[in-house]
């Protein structure tokens, strides 16, 4: 036992029970062990028989062969305030051969980062700043892909975002308000563009004089309007 030096005079004193003392350790075994009962995601995870799954199919212009990826989760504390639901491994499937290496490559690779636990989200960032020096492809819709790779990250961002772990981004209600407002007016400056622009009689036709129509076209060698009817020929 060590031995303590006093050098200020004792005024006065009191014996710590061992009631007390006990009392004092219990409070943070207690919190240690409830924290113990938390199960977090790393890599030595074992899987469990049944987990959770998502498929997403990704069809694009450069392969006449649809890409299947499916991700399943594990689910960490069920039942408790600590439930969370965490991506476990992902799987690509495509009849398409030529990529097999690299698809194989890729799911092995990301399923690793997702059993090593912690931020994974890092992974939608990575994939997307990937660029096809071929060149990307346009969405059904009008959204630009630079490439398959970063398609992927894409669907892999849709599903973080759908079991919590991202965001969507969103508008605020000014934002949503000017949207609204810039789109109305150009597709009221579309509409009355369109009825001018767009050709109802055929591509070429000329003006007719008669009724300033652009409907003149040659009929059995004979210039005749298709809106009012008028020929040269009588």
């Amino acid at each position: 036992m060590a031995h303590i030096k006093i050098e200020k005079k004792i005024t006065k004193y009191r014996v710590l029970k061992p009631e007390a003392a006990e009392g004092q350790k219990a409070a943070p075994k207690e919190a240690v062990k409830a924290q113990d009962n938390v199960i977090w995601m790393h890599e030595k995870l074992e899987r469990p028989e049944v987990l959770i799954g998502s498929t997403y199919k990704i069809k694009t212009p450069v392969s006449d062969h649809a890409m299947y990826v499916t991700i399943n989760d594990i689910l960490l504390n069920e039942g408790t305030p600590h439930e969370q639901r965490r991506p476990f491994e992902i799987f690509i499937n495509s009849k398409n051969l030529d990529h097999f290496q690299w698809i194989v490559a890729l799911t092995r690779v990301i399923s690793a980062v997702f059993r090593k636990g912690g931020d994974t989200t890092f992974l939608v960032d990575e994939l997307k700043a990937v660029f096809d020096p071929r060149g990307g492809y346009w969405q059904p819709g009008g959204k630009y892909m630079p490439s398959t790779i970063a398609e992927l990250g894409y669907v892999i961002e849709r599903h973080l975002q759908s079991i919590g772990l991202l965001k969507k981004p969103e508008l605020d209600e000014h934002q949503r308000k000017l949207v609204q407002e810039k789109r109305a007016e150009f597709e009221a400056r579309t509409k009355q563009t369109d009825a001018f622009s767009k050709p109802v009689f055929p591509e070429g036709a000329q003006l007719c004089i008669k009724c300033n129509t652009a409907a003149v076209v040659m009929l059995d060698g004979c210039q005749t309007c298709l809106n009012c009817g008028d020929s040269k020929c009588g």
